[in-house]
């Protein structure tokens, strides 16, 4: 995996923050935590972007789009806590209570999941290949 530089990781670190300040003020009705999220949102999910894996893993490369997916619902996120605040898409009030209120929550959860999970097989398998790669040697 390509590694980020010093000031790429302190946006990478930043952006993580500002999406958790942003996801557990939201729950307090703070009215600037849709901003804090998607600010830390676009950090975090571009940071991860640069870290493209060069190598032939298929593995690693099936765990690096999950990353993506998780990436883009974070993203999805920011959208519906700014569409939590308001009915911006023009549905009538049953169906944006129906389709819209509070979903925010769950596509940040399938995100949280799918991270935790890539991230902790990404290590593990490039930990394996590293130990190959040295044997090898």
């Amino acid at each position: 995996m390509r590694q980020l530089n010093n000031f790429q990781n302190a946006v990478f670190l930043l952006g993580a923050l500002l999406m958790v300040v942003g996801a557990g003020t939201s729950l307090l009705m703070w009215t600037l935590a849709p901003y804090f999220y998607a600010v830390g949102a676009v950090g975090f999910a571009s940071m991860q972007m640069l870290q493209r894996y060069e190598g032939s893993n298929f593995t690693i490369r099936r765990l690096r789009r999950m990353m993506l997916i998780s990436d883009f619902l974070f993203l999805l996120t920011a959208v519906l806590m700014f569409a939590n605040d308001g009915n911006f898409f023009g549905l009538s009030q049953i169906n944006y209570v129906q389709y819209v209120y509070n979903k925010w929550i769950i596509t940040l959860l399938i995100a949280a999941i799918l991270q935790l999970y890539s991230t902790h097989r990404i290590g593990s398998e490039l930990e394996k290949e590293a130990g190959v790669s040295s044997k090898k040697t």
